[in-house]
């Protein structure tokens, strides 16, 4: 009896690991829609940048103050390639943008995304909205958070070559 109980535990804690998602070690292949409509692919990215992808629902409060800190806080982050994610429709995104966004709308190294094809969630391994990943000039990662109140985390990885050299 011992030995059917430790076996079901153990079972049920594998599959509860399993199913945990985590976040892609390195960028991986995908394809976005652009504001314009355009096609973006991981083929598009900035060379020679870290790369900061932001995903986010344009309802949750918790990635309007996300938005809001990066744009308020823009000078620190502007030599990386941001990347802004979302599922919601076009107009929501022009909508959040407008709001909350203003800061970053035309920034050169801002890209705001639709995920029509509901890539991310299934190759990135975000947690739960805002989810930040950043990722070094050679596309891996070196910091995943999806607390919005933890962005200053990423200030001090900004312009650092290595995970775990800087901060």
């Amino acid at each position: 009896m011992k030995y059917i109980f430790g076996t079901l535990v153990l079972a049920l804690l594998t599959t509860i690991h399993v199913s945990a998602q985590m976040p892609a070690q390195t960028v991986p292949a995908f394809t976005f829609k652009k504001l314009n409509k355009a096609i973006f692919s991981n083929n598009n990215l900035q060379p020679g940048k870290q790369l900061f992808f932001v995903f986010f629902d344009t309802e949750c409060e918790h990635c309007q103050r996300a938005i809001q800190y990066l744009g308020q806080h823009y000078q620190e982050f502007n030599r990386t390639a941001i990347y802004l994610i979302t599922l919601d429709s076009m107009a929501k995104l022009t909508g959040f943008m407008n709001k909350y966004g203003r800061n970053l709308k035309d920034k050169k190294n801002v890209t705001i995304l639709q995920d029509s094809w509901n890539e991310f969630i299934g190759k990135f391994g975000p947690r739960k909205y805002p989810s930040l990943f950043l990722y070094s000039e050679k596309k891996e990662l070196m910091l995943y958070e999806d607390n919005e109140q933890n962005l200053f985390r990423f200030k001090g990885l900004i312009g650092c070559k290595k995970r775990g050299l800087c901060q």
